[in-house]
């Protein structure tokens, strides 16, 4: 078999079961298991060109495997979303390590007992270790509020470098705000780490998939009673029935050439700009991807590393450290982070959370409450940030979900 793409205008929509709008982990992983589990005749929109969302990967003109939306690598605890993926990929060990260039110089993060070393020389930073076991205790993390809210000098003088030298100038060009702004949940994902394990994730489960993300999406969609319409906006085939013309009544019907769509929609994409932004977008952080190709096997000591206290790019990628692949030359990716001003130019990838845009995003959820067939999924859909492998776990679990409702209704 091969993956099945149709043209939208060739489309009749009563010959499907469930519509699924994007094909990335949330809507693909939801879209095989429909089909798989309950012969479900699945309906895939995507805008974009190409399958697999964010994780889309591909051979660039010299024959590097790049990942065009910024790096991915997987990493989790979660056994279930493990296994599932290694149904349709093999997986190569990979853990992932990163460092900081700091005025020159290579620091382990997230800041460790080495990269203490690196700081403070050999004597010092041992005295400062020693305080950091006392306190916290050994082999654990603390973040950046806990180590800057200590009264104890040395261990402030510790909080106040990692700040300002590997928080501080990162944090603003990541989210374009000062850090007393960000939310602290983004925040407390800057860990110190009382240890000398280097690897930027310790999860249980950590690899790449040996031919690359988009081989694996080919191998989950590449399943009779799935099809996918490419170049396909939902705003742009959705036909909306609200229940009055008040600005905040819910959602009575989605309708697709005329037609109400009666089986259960999964949509992963911005909620606001399904609904065309009627009360203000959402705020969000775009990335801009600069892709240079050294004739040279290496150009960095590992994938990532990050500029914290220079350059107005906020890390470096290099993708031959992560796929293991073999050949003469690399290319690696500049990441630059920018404004989502123009949704029809740029990608929104993080959600600016806080009170206020929460509180926003809530009034978009609402209008959807009143559509029992409407399910919101994913990091744009939710407006909430997500690692791949939560992912793939809250998509296995809202195909449970809906088989579990769909074998109920078919009983009555």
């Amino acid at each position: 078999m091969t993956i099945s793409y149709v043209d939208f205008k060739d489309v009749e929509i009563s010959d499907y079961d469930a519509l699924i709008v994007g094909s990335g982990f949330a809507g693909s992983v939801v879209a095989r298991q429909l089909a798989d589990c309950r012969d479900l005749r699945v309906l895939i929109i995507e805008k974009r060109p190409h399958i697999g969302g964010n994780m889309y990967d591909e051979l660039d003109e010299n024959g590097v495997l790049v990942h065009r939306y910024g790096p991915h690598i997987f990493h989790s605890n979660d056994q279930r979303a493990f296994y599932y993926l290694r149904r349709y990929a093999g997986f190569i060990p990979y853990e992932h390590r990163v460092l900081a260039n700091w005025h020159g110089t290579y620091m382990p993060v997230p800041f460790n007992k080495k990269s203490m070393v690196i700081a403070f020389g050999e004597e010092k930073a041992q005295h400062l270790i020693e305080k950091l076991i006392a306190k916290f205790g050994d082999g654990v993390k603390v973040t950046i509020n806990e180590l800057r809210s200590q009264d104890d000098p040395e261990l402030a003088e510790v909080a106040d470098f990692v700040y300002e030298n590997v928080f501080l100038y990162y944090t603003q060009k990541q989210w374009g705000l000062t850090p007393e702004e960000v939310d602290p949940s983004v925040t407390a994902r800057v860990p110190v780490f009382i240890s000398e394990d280097d690897r930027y994730f310790q999860d249980k489960f950590q690899g790449m998939p040996v031919h690359g993300y988009t081989k694996l999406f080919e191998s989950m969609l590449d399943y009779e009673g799935i099809d996918i319409c490419l170049n396909t906006d939902a705003e742009s085939v959705f036909e909306l029935e609200f229940e009055s013309d008040a600005e905040d009544a819910g959602l009575s019907a989605i309708k697709l050439k005329g037609q109400a769509f009666e089986g259960p929609i999964i949509y992963t994409g911005p909620l606001d700009e399904l609904f065309l932004s009627r009360f203000g977008r959402l705020p969000y952080r775009s990335l801009d991807f600069v892709y240079e190709t050294f004739d040279q096997e290496f150009v960095q000591p590992c994938g990532t590393v990050n500029y914290t206290v220079s350059e107005d790019y906020t890390r470096i990628t290099e993708f031959k450290h992560m796929t293991y692949q073999r050949c003469p030359n690399t290319t690696i990716m500049k990441e630059y982070s920018r404004s989502y001003d123009d949704p029809r130019t740029q990608i929104p990838y993080y959600a600016i959370i806080n009170e206020e845009n929460n509180a926003h995003y809530e009034r978009y959820r609402k209008l959807t409450e009143t559509l029992p067939n409407f399910y919101p999924l994913g990091r744009l859909a939710e407006y909430r940030y997500y690692n791949m492998d939560k992912i793939v776990s809250l998509a296995l679990e809202l195909s449970d979900r809906i088989m579990a409702k769909l074998d109920a209704e078919a009983q009555l």
